[in-house]
């Protein structure tokens, strides 16, 4: 069996305060394999986006493995990492703030091109041109700037521009968060035709658990720094185990008025990640009948059935 193509190994990143280190990813470990798609999903302020910038070393981590190809990134010198980039890219959530204000949409799209220096000027035009098409981008917007674009054709020029250099590994960051949703459905096929045709392979970051059920082979579930649920997409959505992730399920609105659901309103607030509680950081808010463990010892994300993994001292 061969290893997974990206491979995160105890992955933390800090951030110093002045009241002490902020945890913002604690521990975190996930594979991907080549061709999959990862979902991370959480709520607000749980670190999945710092996880996501960490992983590509947007952000340097505190600690940890990433394992690219069976290659650790981490320790690579800048030099060496700047050539590793062009394997792995980046789309951001706001497709706006993400794209240079003063550049037309062809310059946008030749920017990386222009930095690795990528061929003659007219040769880096072409790619330009068979960018756009591969996104849906009409030529005419060549020359249009970012302002003068809707939020679905800004965030194709920031997919066109992550795929400039042929990348293998792309980290979606809420991708489609700030488009409406009939443009959500056209950005969202666009990037499952890309994966089909190109062999990428996603980590597609989100609070929509909706969303991510129907782009994600996996997913995995993120509280305050740590993952407390993996498993595959339908394992998740029929047999979820973690309190968390049934909360989240919960809330995820269903087009059948007259079904029957149960809506779990969790109670107390987020722990701070500059002094996260002991034991299990969702004890707290938990509706099970807890155990002295719970708030004592860290759980771990153990195995209870064949690829479905929880972080409690309940499961299993």
């Amino acid at each position: 069996m061969s290893a997974p193509f990206i491979q995160v190994k105890n992955l933390k990143k800090y951030f110093e305060t002045k009241k002490g280190p902020l945890h913002a990813v604690d521990d975190v470990t996930f594979t991907i394999k080549k061709g999959e798609t990862l979902g991370l999903v959480g709520e607000s302020g749980c670190g999945k986006s710092t996880t996501g910038r960490a992983v590509i070393r947007l952000l340097e981590p505190s600690h940890g493995e990433v394992l690219f190809g069976g290659q650790d990134i981490l320790p690579l010198p800048k030099k060496e990492m700047k050539e590793m980039r062009s394997r792995m890219q980046m789309v951001f959530q706001d497709p706006y703030s993400s794209l240079n204000p003063r550049l037309c949409v062809a310059d946008l799209i030749s920017e990386p091109l222009d930095v690795k220096k990528e061929g003659s000027a007219s040769m880096r035009m072409t790619r330009v041109k068979e960018l756009m098409d591969i996104v849906g981008l009409s030529p005419r917007l060549a020359g249009a700037y970012p302002h003068e674009l809707d939020g679905g054709r800004r965030q194709r020029v920031g997919i066109a521009r992550a795929l400039a250099l042929n990348p293998e590994f792309l980290v979606l960051d809420e991708p489609v968060s700030a488009l409406d949703v009939c443009i959500q459905a056209q950005v969202l096929n666009l990037l499952d035709n890309l994966q089909k045709e190109m062999g990428l392979t996603y980590l597609f970051i989100s609070h929509d658990l909706s969303v991510v059920h129907h782009v994600s082979d996996r997913i995995a579930v993120m509280y305050l720094g740590r993952i407390v649920e993996m498993a595959d997409y339908k394992t998740i959505f029929t047999n979820p185990v973690h309190a968390y992730t049934k909360a989240l399920l919960s809330a995820i609105t269903i087009p059948k008025p007259n079904l029957a659901r149960e809506r779990i309103i969790l109670e107390g607030d987020v722990p701070s990640p500059i002094n996260p509680p002991a034991g299990c950081r969702f004890a707290g808010r938990c509706y099970y009948e807890k155990i002295g463990a719970c708030t004592s010892e860290t759980p771990e994300l153990k195995e209870i059935a064949p690829g479905h993994f929880v972080a409690c001292h309940l499961a299993g």
